[in-house]
């Protein structure tokens, strides 16, 4: 028999006079789903992320109160399940003053707004090479953007809104670009040259796009260099450009002396990365501000986000 340790001599003590994670009186409570959405998001537990959820829309909640920019970088994904009309109405309401996209985003974005469908079957289109070889699209952003690169100052994102405009296009309310210059909120776009499918097609043009999408970088520092306490920045869905983007613009404002810091940061995604987590979160709230991480699909997320948001803006659920 091999020798067994003596328990004897353990020493124990009070659960009162522990502290503790857990309190009954912070406990989910079941929602009859026919009261006010609001009480079922007084439901939700007092617990981990959804504390956190409450705490980061408060947060978003305090910036627009203070007047303070509350910058939304977002991949495509987010368009094309569905949540358009929810950024565009966070903007309506005031509180997102600068929109990031990727060049996904306009594609989705412009598609929406013109055909009224988007998103294409990779796996099948791919087999024959006619994935991506859709003409409008391609004709339309790229033509967009060697229209205005000459005369006009205006950046990727300006560019395609203003010509979605222009072009009356059938389902304009739900494109973000459009939204952005009718409301006057900068939404820049960020190509990276190769990655979607205008850049494969006969209109495209390399100077023509880098230009453009030199200028919306320029549009985001100049939004960036605004950042304070009270400010906010959230990444969803975007796992490389987009941070990397922002990291760039914020050394840049910082260099030319902005300060810079002391924001709340969040990186929503389905499936948590190495740089939204580094380059949104950690690395810009070093020493100051604060980190947020959500993980879950954007389609539940940011809606629950948004109801909360909504109850916290002056004049409650129908500021």
């Amino acid at each position: 028999m091999f020798p067994q340790l003596n328990f004897d001599d353990i020493r124990t003590q009070s659960v009162r006079e522990r502290s503790n994670k857990v309190n009954l009186q912070d406990c989910a409570r079941p929602f009859n789903g026919r009261d006010d959405f609001g009480l079922f998001l007084d439901s939700l537990p007092n617990i981990l992320k959804a504390r956190e959820l409450r705490e980061f829309a408060g947060a978003i909640a305090g910036a627009h109160r203070a007047g303070q920019p509350v910058i939304l970088m977002m991949g495509a994904h987010v368009i094309k399940v569905g949540l358009a009309p929810i950024v565009i109405d966070l903007m309506e309401r005031g509180v997102l003053t600068h929109v990031a996209l990727n060049s996904a985003g306009a594609i989705h974005d412009s598609e929406s707004a013109l055909f009224g469908v988007t998103s294409e079957d990779v796996a099948a289109n791919l087999q024959d090479g006619s994935f991506g070889m859709w003409k409008e699209t391609g004709d339309f952003i790229n033509g967009s953007l060697k229209d205005v690169v000459d005369p006009h100052a205006c950046g990727f994102g300006e560019a395609v809104g203003r010509a979605l405009i222009d072009a009356d296009a059938p389902h304009l309310p739900y494109s973000i670009l459009a939204a952005g210059v009718r409301l006057g909120v900068p939404v820049s776009v960020h190509a990276a040259i190769g990655t979607d499918i205008v850049h494969q097609q006969p209109s495209m043009d390399g100077a023509v796009t880098g230009e453009m999408s030199f200028r919306d970088f320029r549009v985001l520092a100049h939004s960036v260099k605004d950042l304070r306490d009270e400010s906010v920045v959230m990444n969803v869905g975007s796992a490389v450009i987009l941070p990397e983007v922002f990291l760039k613009a914020l050394t840049v404002v910082r260099n030319l002396g902005s300060d810079a810091r002391g924001f709340s940061a969040a990186n929503f995604d389905m499936i948590q990365h190495y740089r939204p987590h580094m380059n949104v979160v950690t690395r810009p709230t070093l020493g100051s501000g604060r980190g947020f991480v959500f993980t879950g699909h954007h389609e539940i997320m940011i809606p629950l986000l948004a109801a909360m948001l909504r109850r916290d803006l002056p004049g409650g659920s129908d500021a």
